[in-house]
């Protein structure tokens, strides 16, 4: 399966390599069913009904990364699973109202690799209302991701100015992110949730 399951994923080798690959999957079929074989009318085709399975599937998703760390396992989160989720629907035989949202590998690690860098933790908390940022703010919460030697390579490495161009111009391009949103858009018609 994993096999199968790898040119969804652009063949990263940690999906064939992982002792296990978990798909997690927004689900309300089970439910429209329970309610059907209820006589009850299910309401759950909509945007609403899939914003709420996604938020509960990735709590529980995140809930096991937490559990499998705790005993010593190994995990990667693929934020892959939504940008071809026409193939891994038809590869794991996903019905109507079930969405993959998110793809975890899993495993002992051979080592403890090093933390990715992170933003500073005032970059993400608001104290009552949001806080927007000024531009002497931003440079302060980016100082430290700009001025790591690994970030400024990649900076060479694609030929850019700014690390803020590597993702804008080459990572996470507009471009692709409205191909891939219409794709997005397209599968959860296709699953029933428009």
């Amino acid at each position: 399966m994993k096999e199968k399951l790898s040119p969804a994923h652009f063949n990263q080798p940690m999906v064939k390599n992982a002792p296990v690959v978990l798909t997690f999957c927004a689900d309300f079929r089970r439910f429209s069913k329970w309610c059907e074989q209820r006589k009850a009318v299910p309401g759950y085709d909509n945007l609403m009904s899939f914003m709420n399975a996604s938020m509960d599937t990735l709590l529980v998703a995140q809930t096991f990364c937490t559990l499998a760390e705790e005993v010593g396992l190994g995990i990667c989160y693929l934020g892959t699973t939504t940008y071809n989720p026409q193939m891994i629907i038809d590869t794991l035989q996903l019905p109507e109202l079930v969405f993959p949202l998110t793809t975890i590998t899993v495993g002992y690690p051979d080592g403890i690799p090093a933390q990715v860098d992170r933003l500073p933790l005032e970059a993400a908390v608001h104290d009552e209302k949001y806080h927007d940022y000024t531009p002497e703010e931003i440079d302060k919460l980016y100082a430290y991701k700009e001025s790591l030697p690994e970030n400024k390579q990649f900076i060479e490495d694609n030929k850019k100015e700014t690390l803020a161009q590597v993702f804008t111009d080459v990572r996470y391009t507009k471009k692709d992110n409205e191909f891939m949103s219409e794709n997005l858009l397209k599968v959860l018609r296709q699953q029933g949730f428009f």
